[in-house]
């Protein structure tokens, strides 16, 4: 199977923001603007100790120049392995414009007030699923799972406030590198990343102060 790309304007070196998370900006309003079913959609790689890597579709739950945030289960393999390999990366495909982003960068706990703040705008039923589902573990069977459910519904039922589970929180990935990705003619594609070159702040700009600058990638 062979798709052809075809888009007509490209992407250069000036039509990119001054700083990644702006250029993200745009790009993502892009994406909603032109109608992509859940356009926050991203694949989350991670890896354990020993190098071994995993992926998995995740929504993205928020983004400013400290980076990209969602919301996970620590004992989920996602969360282990975060916790045991710090590091991971983001895809957003957005085939159908031609064009996606790729993120790589380090992968930490976000605040308490943060996780307590965003658990609290979820809907109940997914609140309660948060505390029923004990994420990436083997379960005997879906009933049990249901059964899960409805215990946790009894124990909440007078409850207008349901907290987080402990063992539930966001991870925020800080962009080492943000890679856009337009699909061109003849697998021409044009490839711009903004790479981090020290530890100096986020977000940054491409040039001025040192510690981003914009590359050009081969297709």
């Amino acid at each position: 199977m062979r798709n052809e790309y075809a888009a007509e304007l490209g992407l250069t070196e000036a039509d990119l923001a001054g700083d990644w998370h702006t250029q993200f900006d745009s790009w993502f309003a892009d994406a909603v603007a032109f109608g992509l079913p859940e356009p926050n959609a991203m694949v989350v790689g991670t890896a354990d100790a020993a190098g071994r890597p995993s992926g998995r579709t995740v929504l993205l739950k928020g983004y400013d120049s400290d980076g990209f945030v969602f919301f996970t289960n620590h004992l989920s393999r996602k969360g282990v392995e975060a916790a045991a390999n710090p590091y991971a990366s983001l895809v957003f495909p957005w085939f159908a414009m031609q064009r996606q982003v790729v993120v790589a960068g380090r992968i930490a706990p976000v605040e308490a007030s943060v996780t307590e703040a965003y658990f609290a705008s979820r809907p109940r039923g997914s609140q309660l699923g948060a505390w029923a589902s004990p994420q990436s573990q083997v379960v005997p069977d879906r009933a049990a799972l249901e059964e899960r459910y409805r215990e946790v519904d009894e124990r909440f039922a007078d409850e207008a406030v349901i907290p987080p589970p402990p063992n539930w929180g966001g991870l925020r990935v800080r962009p080492d590198s943000v890679e856009f990705w337009q699909g061109r003619a003849g697998r021409l594609h044009d490839r711009l990343r903004f790479r981090r070159t020290d530890d100096g702040p986020p977000g940054g700009v491409p040039s001025g102060d040192g510690s981003w600058i914009v590359e050009r990638l081969a297709p």
